[in-house]
């Protein structure tokens, strides 16, 4: 597996670092891991001013402080890693590092709220989301899991994301640790509790619909969007749970459930647009990050 992972000296860098360095099933795997510091250019003004040369061995020399104690950390942990620093806009790079270097997997830390109207995953990793379709693991918090086997959660929609997902956990489950639990969750519409235009409707179903017609149409949706991401998992021999869930607001009720059960990392793919201007996570995945620190893992392309 080919890993690359920005790293700015912050303590979002510290967590990355130790959450790959914790990955003991991972390590005996041997997987590549790319460190990368970005630099910011200096303005024309300056670097006439200071010259060249001195520019240069100043850039240079504050991504050796940040390179340095990473890759000797990756290194005690027995991993193969490599490092480099560039010149250049920092989500820019590390969206052009990670599509030449064919990179499986970025995982970067956030330094983004957590209010919907702030930028949730901050500028460098909103941008990463937006201009590349790698992967992306978001460490939200400097708690991350530590132990190897880890309690997973892969939210479903009934799209091809969600086997997208399940694809990426069987093929890298050293990621995830010898023995990782799946927790497979999917939200259905609450259709008792509906709000319709030109309809008031509570605690009934929706017109022309009796109970157990509403259960049935539940029950059909959570088994069309559970049937071929459990098939995936149940053949690679990954312990599976199924979840349903029930509600008209699937970000919450994810959020919820991941919280009050403690799990590890979510995974899910995002439908967001690419554009920069744009938001660049789905609804679903925007009221997850809102509102829950769990690692979130975003599969960006089904």
């Amino acid at each position: 597996m080919r890993i690359l992972i920005p790293v700015d000296g912050s303590r979002f860098t510290t967590a990355a670092i130790s959450f790959i360095a914790s990955r003991a099933t991972l390590i005996g795997q041997q997987p590549h891991v790319e460190l990368l510091n970005v630099q910011y250019p200096v303005s024309a003004r300056v670097g006439r001013a200071a010259g060249k040369d001195l520019v240069e061995s100043y850039q240079a020399s504050e991504a050796k402080k940040v390179l340095k104690p990473c890759l000797a950390a990756l290194q005690r942990a027995g991993l193969t890693a490599g490092a480099k620093y560039v010149v250049s806009s920092p989500g820019a790079a590390i969206s052009k590092n990670a599509t030449d270097g064919a990179a499986e997997l970025i995982v970067m830390g956030s330094h983004g709220h957590t209010g919907l109207k702030s930028a949730l995953f901050g500028s460098v990793a909103g941008t990463v989301l937006a201009s590349c379709h790698t992967p992306l693991l978001v460490l939200r918090d400097e708690l991350v899991p530590k132990q190897d086997s880890l309690r997973i959660g892969i939210a479903l929609d009934g799209s091809k994301y969600g086997t997208a997902a399940a694809r990426f956990v069987v093929k890298h489950h050293g990621l995830f640790g010898r023995t990782p639990s799946v927790t497979l969750i999917h939200v259905v519409p609450d259709l008792m509790n509906l709000a319709l235009p030109g309809f008031f409707i509570g605690k009934r179903p929706v017109p022309g619909f009796v109970p157990s017609q509403v259960e049935a149409m539940q029950l059909a949706a959570f088994e069309q969007a559970m049937a071929a991401p459990a098939k995936r998992l149940d053949a690679a021999g990954l312990q599976v749970k199924q979840v349903r869930l029930i509600g008209n607001h699937p970000g919450e009720q994810i959020a919820a459930y991941v919280k009050k059960n403690k799990l590890d990392i979510l995974v899910m793919g995002s439908h967001g647009l690419s554009a920069l201007r744009s938001v660049t996570l789905g609804s679903v995945s925007t009221r997850v990050a809102a509102r829950c620190r769990t690692p979130l893992l975003l599969i960006r392309q089904a």
